[in-house]
């Protein structure tokens, strides 16, 4: 094969070559790429269907059996099993025939206020639509921006004075790892295995359940064993588990090196785990290690966060626990809109004073969510509407769900606080699980046949196999609360576990 002869003349390239040579890179000529199809590339024209203001339910099935794809399960088998919903109103759901469903778990626990919107809020969102609809987060400030840091900032306890506002909570623990391990310069992050904080690469890299096999594993993460057992146990009562779950910890810290750990993830109360309680002292702990040791505490308060617990937050149900950093998102805007927040603390805050996060997108500080999150949080205060669930149904919550476990074999425990509760689903023939978190295993027509229950009883749940959430609106009365446990009964029934 021939090579092209290059010449340099004059302060200038100059190509001469052979007439048979075809590139200057030493590439057999043999190497040839075949012909592309032709393939028409021009945008097409929209069907008749599109100007119609409403389409039928056959075209509804139609479009969304051709072109619409679910997350985590199977498409096909989703689409099959979900309603057709058209409104909402208060604490339930209609789809297209008019049958009425109770949202049992306020769709991924983030309808906290239901589906009827306030006046308030709807005048705030339409209001910022007229005058201003979106500014990038880095080119401009707005004032509902402003308006709700300063907000958050007298509602949560301590410095937490700074912040930022994502889109979701995924994007929001992310910011929180980078704030962590840039202000510590350390890189590892510490989390749960009975754990779920999002899922974009880096917040599924985090968490400790099934779907952490979704991805590859970043480096970085450690995994901590939970306080909470799922098949073993930690000691003879409570009191001894916590405190073998504390030294573990502890060593755990101490294995890794504590000058390599930027920061400890936890939920304050692990929701998609099943509402997991931790035992008295385990949450101080962590707080302790981590001020011993120049590690960063973070609280992810995505579920459990704006009056879940019965508390605005979860981590203010135990004594002396302040977090460096706080997550939140779902009920800030009651899913009304997209939008969430990372809290840091005085000294954190006071860092990226002079030192850049490095953090920024499309999205974040969008300004119609954030008038929307500031409304929600002004109408839940105005309302007491966290008052009202201490008050009113948390009681209610509470008694129902003893009473499951009483009533029902296939019920092993109970967890409730507030209105975030969650049971265990066993086999009455030999007292484990039902099923595996992630779905299968030999019973799982038994659960099939239960999420098909479910359905008929009007009952949309959250529900992950071998646990039935129970966290439906905040909103929600004594009276729908009783209902909705009447439904969950018959369905409970109608299975032989």
């Amino acid at each position: 094969m021939h090579l092209a002869r290059a010449t340099l003349r004059r302060g200038h390239r100059c190509l001469s070559t052979h007439s048979s040579v075809i590139n200057a890179l030493d590439v057999p000529d043999k190497t040839q790429h075949k012909p592309l199809p032709a393939v028409d590339t021009r945008c097409g024209t929209p069907s008749p269907d599109h100007p119609q203001q409403n389409w039928s339910k056959q075209q509804i099935d139609r479009a969304a059996k051709d072109h619409v794809v679910f997350t985590y399960g199977p498409t096909d088998a989703q689409r099959d099993a979900v309603p057709l919903l058209r409104r909402g109103e208060g604490s339930y759901l209609y789809d297209d025939d008019g049958k009425q469903y109770l949202d049992w778990t306020s769709q991924a626990v983030c309808a906290n206020l239901g589906h009827t919107v306030p006046q308030s809020v709807k005048a705030a969102v339409a209001q910022q639509l007229d005058t201003l609809p979106y500014v990038y987060g880095g080119l401009g400030l707005v004032e509902p921006r402003a308006r709700l840091a300063s907000l958050l900032s007298e509602i949560l306890p301590g410095d937490l004075n700074g912040f930022l506002f994502p889109s979701s909570g995924a994007e929001a623990n992310e910011a929180a790892i980078r704030i962590a391990r840039q202000f510590t310069g350390r890189s590892k992050i510490l989390t749960r295995y009975r754990s779920y904080h999002g899922g974009t690469a880096t917040a599924l890299s985090a968490t400790g359940d099934f779907r952490r096999n979704f991805i590859e594993d970043a480096p970085g993460f450690v995994r901590l064993m939970d306080p909470n057992p799922m098949q073993f146990s930690w000691g003879r009562d409570m009191a001894d588990a916590s405190e073998r779950a504390r030294g573990a910890l502890r060593e755990q810290v101490l294995g890794e090196g504590p000058d390599t750990i930027a920061a400890i993830l936890v939920e304050a109360i692990p929701g998609s785990a099943g509402v997991l309680l931790p035992p008295d002292g385990y949450l101080q702990a962590i707080r302790s290690i981590c001020d011993e040791f120049g590690i960063v505490m973070i609280i992810d308060e995505v579920m459990a966060g704006f009056g879940r617990t019965g508390k605005m937050f979860g981590f203010q149900r135990f004594d002396d626990v302040l977090p460096d950093i706080v997550t939140f998102a779902k009920g800030l805007t009651a899913a009304w809109l997209p939008l969430a927040g990372v809290a840091m603390r005085s000294h954190i805050q006071d860092h990226f004073r002079t030192n850049p996060l490095g953090y920024g997108a499309t999205y974040q500080a969008h300004p119609v969510s954030l008038a929307c999150g500031y409304a929600v949080v002004k109408h839940m205060l105005d309302e007491d509407i966290v008052g009202r669930v201490q008050r009113e149904t948390a009681p209610v919550m509470e008694a129902e769900m003893a009473s499951l476990v009483e009533d029902f074999a296939c019920i092993r425990q109970a967890r409730a606080v507030g209105l975030f509760a969650c049971c265990d689903l066993v086999s009455t023939k030999t007292g484990d699980r039902v099923a595996p978190m992630a779905g299968g295993g030999p019973n799982a027509e038994k659960v099939a046949a239960f999420k098909r229950a479910l359905k008929e009883e009007g009952l949309i749940a959250f529900f992950r196999n071998c646990m039935i959430h129970v966290c439906p609106p905040l909103t929600i009365t004594p009276e729908e609360l009783r209902d909705g446990f009447g439904r969950l009964r018959r369905a409970l029934s109608s299975v032989d576990f």
